[in-house]
């Protein structure tokens, strides 16, 4: 279910064009390192959200929004949550992902993440992560096979590696993630990995470091327009950096990174800018936010060193939307 802007408190769609606009310059550096699977992905995220949208409104009975109440005119868009989320979890997929797997989770993170709630401005959980979260839960070994940087620019490969007409990744273009090759390493230094392991860049990820300053730029650009609240990213990243440099062992064989190498590898900074602030999953209230942030990072950190997942952003970002009744409360003036 979408409802219109008719029947919000505000509109919704300046905030959404400028967080699509904020997104660009990731993106457009995830399409540079990962080649044209991003593309692809996206285009199936985009139907499969927009069709699962037309699906519930039929079924309810209800009409398409109006024009004038839609993102760019286009009512098939709606008010452009669907859209957001979509974008969010193509750019959180693997680039090379089967057309299913992506298929699956964008299905999954619309109807179970906000047409089962009762549509964009009820959902209790973030759509994207819901859907991001699925998909490592059902599909575990599809979900690992990250692209490496600067492959996948073969138009033709990409499109049969997705769509199943390949036997699998051409070589070289699979390897392990940065935090997933941390989180194994027992025997090499971190100088070391830097210096062997082609997943590793200057400070953090190889390419995934420049994915994340380019998500950092905007950020700060969604912040300057006052789309988004300083509380949560702040909140996020401190944590994450306070207790990853307090944790942090040196540069032995047995290190959990340094905070640079945490900062920067991942989705840190997408997370930080456009995941924890999704305002209708979030808490209300400032402290609320600040707590939000907070409890994001300290999870994203515990999940990343010691849970079996290499980057647990979804499953704080979910964990902490069953708090948020109560950040409100905490965070309400007395």
């Amino acid at each position: 279910m979408t409802i219109s802007s008719s029947e919000l408190r505000f509109d919704p769609r300046p905030s959404m064009q400028r967080v699509l606009l904020a997104c660009l310059p990731g993106a457009l550096a995830l399409l540079w390192f990962n080649g044209w699977g991003l593309l692809i992905q996206l285009l199936l995220a985009i139907v499969t959200c927009i069709a699962c949208d037309l699906l519930t409104r039929r079924l309810r009975g209800q009409p398409l929004t109006l024009k004038p109440h839609s993102l760019f005119e286009q009512p098939l868009l709606a008010e452009g949550s669907g859209l957001i989320s979509a974008l969010l979890l193509a750019l959180a997929l693997p680039s090379y992902a089967p057309w299913w797997l992506t298929v699956a989770s964008a299905a999954f993170a619309s109807l179970f993440g906000k047409a089962l709630f009762g549509g964009f401005g009820n959902n209790p959980f973030n759509p994207a992560m819901l859907g991001y979260a699925f998909a490592l839960v059902a599909f575990p070994a599809q979900m690992v096979h990250w692209p490496a940087p600067g492959s996948g620019h073969d138009l033709l490969a990409g499109l049969q590696q997705i769509l199943g007409f390949g036997s699998g990744l051409p070589d070289g273009w699979s390897q392990a993630t940065a935090l997933d090759s941390l989180r194994h390493n027992d025997r090499l230094t971190i100088d070391e990995l830097f210096a062997s392991h082609p997943a590793f860049g200057g400070i953090g990820g190889r390419g995934v470091e420049w994915v994340n300053l380019a998500f950092l730029a905007g950020g700060l650009f969604l912040l300057q327009q006052r789309v988004i609240r300083w509380q949560a990213p702040v909140g996020m990243l401190g944590a994450l950096f306070i207790v990853s440099l307090l944790c942090w062992n040196g540069s032995g064989s047995d290190s959990n990174g340094s905070p640079l190498l945490h900062l920067f590898s991942g989705a840190t900074m997408l997370g930080a800018f456009f995941i924890v602030t999704e305002p209708v999953s979030g808490p209300d209230s400032q402290r609320g936010r600040l707590y939000f942030g907070i409890g994001v990072g300290l999870l994203t950190y515990v999940i990343r060193t010691w849970g079996g997942y290499p980057d647990g952003l979804a499953f704080a970002v979910l964990l902490m939307n069953l708090c948020v009744t109560r950040l409100d409360r905490q965070g309400a003036p007395r």
